[in-house]
Formats: structure tokens, C-alpha cells, sequence
């Protein structure tokens, strides 16, 4: 059951290089020049303090697994619930007719993950609520797992503009000292004026304020964004381990395939539920409630001649 494709996550990529060039753009049309926001004492304290309060707030091994996460955020996704469904009616119909053990020998061939740790579960657990114990257990560990990942980047999210404005209040502190303390001669007056002092504290002003904008863009062009996006990339992963929970659950039951497929297609959107595929039950292909209502009909009557 493989539902991620080795493909990078284009939509990442551009989403991050039209916000840069969106703002180079603007910057350019105003007529400004792009050196001006550049400064590596405003990057220092925006960079290393929003660094410094995120490994006082969380782990350093939350913090130390920063690189990891942001491989997985432009890695591409596609979770192919339909696909899924119909492997498990697959594995619902051979476990129906040759009975649960009888998946024991396809467990060599399966992909290694929460599917194939559910059906080797499913086989040596006889009490069916043990076995929703287990699974959910698993499957909110790894929710667990998932919600450090995102919490560190919405942490930064919200640190990043206060170190902005941390970073600016500073640079203006600096700015105005220098400005009050410096000693103007009766001789200097005449070749710098108050024009020229007002002139340099503008100046110092604008570089102050390069500390704000690096926190506000942080923030909201790279950590909350990659937050938001491993939080939607979660409840996708937890949706479809909620439809393996379930489909093992019913495995487990002896349910029939066609009931399961009909009760998993309600975790998906409407337009994947209702499109037309079949299911072949023994060779016979079965679309409907009514084709699985004549089937149990038929195993009832089997059932009543044997007695």
C-alpha cells in the first residue's frame, strides 16, 4: 500500500517563489533598491533569537529534527484512498473465503507500515475491540509524532515577529543615542546642519525597521505556512489510517467485502464515493447493495439445505 509518490511538492515551491518575488516586485515598482534589505545584524536577532526561544520552549531533539521535517514538506503527497479501499476489500474477500490465516502468506509481499501491521495484528488477536485498542493506539502515537512536528514551526511562526519588533526597538535605541550624544562645534554648524542630522536619523530608522520586516516575513512566508501545511498533510495521513482501522476492523469480522467497501467509501469525498468501479467477488462482478443482499440470500438458503 504505497500512497506517496517520490515526486517533489511543486505547489511548495512556487507558492514560496511567487511570495519572494511578489515582494521583490513591489520593492522595485516603488523605487526602492533591494540592498536596502539587506542587514546580517537585523537576520542575527530575528534568525538566532526565534532559534534561541524555540529550544527553550521544546526538546532539543524536537528542535534537532528541523532539517528532517522540512525534507518531508517538499516531498510530493498522494494518498490514494480508493486505492486502499479496494486493496483491503481485496484482502476482505480471500480472508472471507479462505479464512484469516489465509493472509499469514501474503505478509512477505506487503509493504511494511501501519496496513500490514494491522493485518498481522488482526490475524493473532482473536477479541476485535483489543484489536481497535491496539490500532488506535498506534495510529495516535503517530498523530503524536505529527503534532511536535507542526508545533515547532507554529512556535517559530509566533516568535519571529517579536524578535522583528525586539530587534527594531533596539536598533532605535542605539540609533538615538548616537543621534543625542553626538557634539556639533560652532565651526562644524556650517557644514552639518539640522538637514543633515534629520537626514541620518531617517537613515538609521529605515535600518532599524529591516529587523520588523524579517520577522514578519519569516513568519508568515515560511513558518506558519510549512506548519499549516504539515497540519492538512496530517489529517490527510490520519484519514486514511482511520480507513485501514476500520477496514481491518471489519476484516477481522468476516464482514462482507462489498458491505466494507460501501462503509469505508463514506470516509471519502462524495465524488470518489459515488464514482462506478466494480468489485469482483468470485469472479462475478458486484457493483451494488442488492448484488451483496442476494449473495447473503444465497448463502442463507446454502446454509438451510445443508441443515
Amino acid at each position: 500500500m504505497d500512497n506517496k509518490k517520490g515526486t517533489t511538492d511543486l505547489g511548495t515551491l512556487i507558492g514560496f517563489l511567487a511570495g519572494i518575488s511578489i515582494i521583490v516586485i513591489g520593492v522595485l515598482q516603488s523605487g526602492g533598491k533591494l540592498f536596502w534589505f539587506f542587514n546580517f545584524n537585523s537576520l542575527l536577532i530575528v534568525v538566532g533569537g526565534t532559534f534561541a526561544a524555540t529550544m527553550v520552549n521544546l526538546p532539543l531533539k524536537a528542535v534537532g529534527n528541523l532539517f528532517n521535517i522540512l525534507k518531508n514538506v517538499f516531498k510530493g503527497e498522494d494518498y490514494n484512498y480508493v486505492g486502499t479501499i479496494n486493496e483491503i476489500v481485496e484482502k476482505a474477500q480471500k480472508a472471507r473465503k479462505n479464512g484469516l490465516l489465509s493472509l499469514e502468506k501474503e505478509l512477505p509481499n506487503m509493504r511494511e507500515g501501519f496496513f500490514k501491521n494491522g493485518i498481522e495484528l488482526a490475524i493473532n488477536e482473536r477479541e476485535s475491540s483489543r484489536l481497535r485498542t491496539f490500532l488506535n493506539l498506534e495510529m495516535n502515537n503517530i498523530q503524536n509524532r505529527h503534532i511536535a512536528g507542526q508545533e515547532l514551526f507554529l512556535y517559530m511562526g509566533s516568535y519571529a515577529p517579536a524578535f522583528g519588533m525586539l530587534g527594531t526597538v533596539l536598533g532605535l535605541i542605539v540609533m538615538m543615542n548616537n543621534f543625542a550624544g553626538g557634539e556639533i562645534t560652532t565651526a562644524m554648524a556650517t557644514s552639518y546642519d539640522i538637514a543633515d542630522r534629520f537626514a541620518e536619523l531617517l537613515s538609521g530608522m529605515g535600518l532599524a525597521l529591516i529587523t520588523t520586516f524579517y520577522g514578519v516575513f519569516m513568519a508568515n512566508m515560511i513558518f506558519l505556512p510549512i506548519g499549516g501545511k504539515l497540519k492538512r498533510r496530517s489529517e490527510n495521513e490520519m484519514m486514511l489510517k482511520s480507513i485501514v482501522v476500520e477496514g481491518i476492523i471489519s476484516i477481522h469480522a468476516r464482514e462482507h467485502p462489498i458491505l466494507i467497501k460501501e462503509k469505508l467509501l463514506t470516509f471519502v469525498p462524495a465524488y470518489v464515493r459515488y464514482k462506478p468501479e466494480d468489485i469482483v467477488i468470485e469472479d462475478k462482478p458486484q457493483s451494488s447493495l442488492s448484488a451483496v443482499k442476494e449473495k447473503l440470500e444465497e448463502e442463507k438458503e446454502n446454509k438451510d439445505e445443508e441443515g
